[in-house]
């Protein structure tokens, strides 16, 4: 791994601000970023991001290589599931294997978010079609699971509407916003667009410091209660998105070009969900235990994402 990039990585000041949160939590201070303020920034990080996405797409030729990535997207999101599930049950037990399958067959916006401001960063390029293939591996990951601990629960007792899990995933506040805000930046003149720049723009790096602040302090007091659990799931946490995003990161080089393209795609294998797949858990799979598959996707796996995981797989994309 190229260490300048990495140093680089981990002295950015968004990433910064993210272990300033950690060390507020241990530290017992009473740092808190309010609920609101924390939600109203989630979106508008979402918002940006996918109205950005709309302006790159409008400019680009929809050719073969944007068809790959959404393929490639959807696949990841049905495989990923599928192969943890099985190695999760022997451990874990049934529910808690559903959950966090779908957990790590799903994808964190937050850490495609983070992955787009490191390319940034490196001005490296990317198609704005990424942020559709993000929001197309939402809801997959969420069906598989639930079908896969319908179809192993001998006792039956894990009824649940099949199509109100698929209608909320698919209806799930961030994915409606990331793809009308693509479809909105997709239609939007450059003129337009250019309107409300210093808006989606101009200070998007600041409120990403401040969101990643907020989640450096939840991370903090998830990770506390995390180690009750043993090593396994801290191990899994850790190895499985590794293996996810190098393989991908090695693999994506048959059938994309870009370098910008096959990072986003190899950090999109490699995250997992702690807010849409929870939410549809609590009602698809009460018995799963959200103090195990919480804080394994955001305590463990997006702090090593935006800390090693990304100059990892881009040193492995530009190798290869």
């Amino acid at each position: 791994m190229n260490l300048e990039l990495l140093l680089d990585n981990l002295t950015n000041p968004a990433l910064l601000f993210f272990f300033l949160g950690i060390l507020a939590v241990y530290i017992k201070s009473d740092l808190e970023i309010p609920p609101t303020s924390s939600k109203f920034i989630s979106l508008y990080l979402l918002f940006s991001i996918g109205f950005k996405g709309g302006q790159e797409l409008s400019h680009s030729e929809f050719g073969p290589e944007i068809v790959y990535a959404l393929l490639a997207g959807v696949v990841l999101a049905l495989l990923v599931p599928l192969y943890t599930f099985f190695i999760l049950k022997r451990n874990l037990g049934l529910f808690n294997a559903g959950a966090i399958a779908s957990a790590y067959g799903s994808v964190s916006a937050v850490t495609f978010v983070t992955c787009v401001s490191f390319l940034e960063l490196q001005q490296i390029e990317f198609g704005g079609h990424m942020v559709a293939v993000m929001a197309l591996m939402e809801a997959p990951s969420i069906v598989v699971g639930v079908l896969l601990i319908s179809l192993f629960d001998k006792e039956g007792e894990n009824k649940v509407s099949l199509s109100g899990v698929v209608q909320h995933a698919l209806t799930n506040g961030s994915v409606m916003l990331i793809l009308g805000s693509l479809g909105i930046g997709l239609i939007a003149s450059d003129q337009q667009a250019e309107g409300i720049k210093p808006f989606t723009t101009d200070i998007f790096k600041g409120f990403l410091a401040v969101f990643l602040l907020d989640m450096g302090i939840v991370s903090g007091r998830k990770l506390s209660a995390f180690w009750g659990n043993g090593w396994f799931p801290f191990l899994f946490a850790v190895v499985v998105p590794v293996m996810n995003g190098v393989i991908v990161a090695i693999v994506s080089g048959f059938f994309l070009e870009e370098a910008g393209n096959r990072l986003l795609l190899s950090i999109l294998a490699a995250s997992a969900s702690y807010i849409a797949v929870p939410a549809a858990m609590k009602m698809a799979a009460p018995k799963a235990n959200p103090g195990l598959y919480i804080p394994m996707a955001l305590a463990v796996t997006f702090p090593f994402n935006i800390t090693l995981g990304m100059p990892l797989y881009l040193c492995l994309v530009e190798s290869t």
